[in-house]
């Protein structure tokens, strides 16, 4: 894999906050009307499949409302109490969304599953069941398809490969949405499977298997984005390549000699620390020093857009190593 597509896959900086916002409006509109329809027809037909499938439309409803919370949120700007800024709050939100992706579904679907497979169920008509499934696959995937557009074009924007994009873009509120929808459509398709075998068998041990497979399912999903949050919440770099770059650049720059030390943080799709120890010419006299802060945080915001703060503080180089005197063999006097 080239190195370029890799560090660009996670390279802050799409510029895509209301479309991403857009994405997750259209999620909690579209699962908030199939919740209401799938808990109908599992109450209606008995399904376990169907109430799993109605507790796994309300946890993404759930889960939506809480990353359109985390996108309101982290947009505020710095003030005193948070000086830079309040982007990293949107992975809080979205740490948020994935426990309740897995206490909401998850949980609830394996529960009726093995409820199902100890005590039975007695099959009821599953025509509402397949009427209802069948409406809810044409909604999510409308919603999948908004999702997969923004996703799409921002990989094709950061010449990065679709996967590699999905795993490492630090927008997971529509890395969310783009997962949820389509474990959504997959879990459409295991309820629908479950209510076609029962019915044809008349046990309800199929339905019982498609709960348990749905659960599984959120359980995936709610790790994979507990996963993404916690490492942005923890502190993430830019890529190594990023950071190859961002200290060239800075050594583009008159009077700089040499970058000692460099820092970078992402805290957010569009928010980037970047702080660096600079060994500035030592004949460079102070106007000389300040104009080349001026110059390098001008040079990296043109670059990257999203880098908002640059931090460079001037440190002389360490003085050369002096060089080890030669060791004298064993047994010999030195003169």
């Amino acid at each position: 894999m080239p190195v370029a597509a890799e560090a660009d896959a996670d390279a802050p900086g799409t510029g895509t906050g209301s479309e991403s916002l857009a994405t997750v409006v259209v999620a909690v509109v579209t699962n908030l009307a199939i919740a209401a329809a799938k808990a109908v027809a599992g109450i209606v037909s008995g399904s376990s499949a169907m109430l799993s499938e109605a507790a796994h439309s309300v946890a993404d409803t759930v889960t939506e409302v809480l990353l359109l919370a985390s996108l309101k949120r982290s947009a505020r700007p710095a003030d005193e109490a948070h000086p830079l800024g309040y982007g990293p709050e949107r992975y809080v939100w979205a740490l948020l969304a994935s426990v309740a992706t897995f206490a909401g579904g998850a949980v609830f679907a394996v529960y009726d599953g093995i409820h199902t497979l100890v005590h039975g169920e007695d099959p009821g008509d599953p025509v509402l069941s397949y009427a209802v499934l069948a409406v809810a696959f044409v909604l999510e995937g409308y919603s999948l398809l908004v999702a997969w557009r923004q996703v799409t074009g921002e990989a094709a924007r950061m010449r990065a490969p679709l996967g590699l994009y999905v795993k490492h873009t630090p927008d997971t509120a529509v890395k969310a949405v783009l997962l949820e929808n389509a474990a959504a459509l997959a879990g459409l398709a295991l309820a629908a499977g479950g209510l076609l075998g029962a019915q044809l068998t008349g046990s309800g041990v199929y339905d019982g298997v498609a709960s348990l497979l749905i659960g599984a399912l959120l359980v995936a999903v709610a790790w994979e984005l507990g996963r993404s949050n916690a490492q942005y919440l923890i502190g993430r770099p830019l890529p190594a390549a990023m950071r190859a770059e961002v200290r060239e650049e800075l050594l583009s720059v008159p009077h700089i000699e040499g970058v000692l030390e460099l820092t970078t943080l992402v805290q957010g799709p569009d928010e980037v620390l970047i702080a660096a120890k600079v060994d500035f010419h030592d004949l460079a006299s102070a106007r000389q020093v300040e104009a080349a802060c001026e110059d390098a945080e001008d040079q990296l915001r043109e670059r990257w857009p999203a880098v908002r703060r640059v931090y460079l503080d001037p440190t002389p180089a360490p003085p050369p190593a002096s060089p080890a005197e030669p060791s004298l063999p064993p047994g010999a006097v030195q003169g």
